[in-house]
C-alpha cells in the first residue's frame, strides 16, 4: 500500500489497520522528507520543507504521537521528485479522469517513476487522498511545460 506522508496521521492509521499484514510504504516529496528523516534519526526531527506538494505534505516535523506507530508498522519511505508528481497528476487525469492535488498524486508518482518497484506478482494499492486543488494545472514546475 503506497501512502503519502504529511504529518503522519494518514499513514499511521493505514499502517495500524494493516499491522504488517500488508506492506505499507510512505511516499514523500524529495523537498519535504519529514518521516524519511525521522525514521533515519529514530525520532521526529525538523526537516526541510517545500516543493509542489508543500500545501499538503510539508510539515516541519512528523507528529510525535504518530511517529511510534509509523516506526513500528511502516515498511519504508520513498522519495519522489516534483517532476514525478506532476507526471502522476497528468497520468491520473489523462487515463482515469481523476483530478488529484500534488500530495494525492505522490503515491502514484512513486510507482510510475520507479521510486517504488514492486516485487514480481506483488499487488499494489495506491491511496489517492486530498482536496487541495481548485483547478487542473499540469505545468511542470521545473520547465514550465
Amino acid at each position: 500500500m503506497l501512502v503519502a506522508v504529511g504529518g503522519g496521521g494518514l499513514i499511521a492509521g493505514v499502517a495500524a489497520w494493516y499491522r504488517r499484514r500488508t506492506r505499507v510504504v510512505g511516499v514523500e516529496p524529495e523537498a519535504s522528507p519529514t518521516l524519511f528523516r525521522a525514521l533515519a534519526a529514530g525520532r521526529p526531527v525538523d526537516a526541510e520543507t517545500g516543493g509542489i506538494a508543500a500545501d499538503s505534505l510539508s510539515p516541519r516535523r512528523v507528529g510525535e504521537l504518530v511517529f511510534p506507530i509509523a516506526q513500528a508498522q511502516v515498511d519504508r519511505v520513498v522519495l519522489v521528485s516534483d517532476a514525478a508528481i506532476v507526471a502522476a497528476q497528468r497520468a491520473l487525469w489523462e487515463v482515469i479522469r481523476i483530478v488529484a492535488e500534488p500530495g494525492a498524486a505522490a503515491p502514484f508518482a512513486a510507482l510510475i517513476s520507479g521510486a517504488y518497484v514492486p516485487a514480481p506478482g506483488e499487488r499494489i494499492g495506491v491511496v489517492v487522498s486530498g482536496a487541495n486543488t481548485t483547478a487542473v494545472e499540469f505545468a511542470d514546475p521545473v520547465s514550465g511545460a
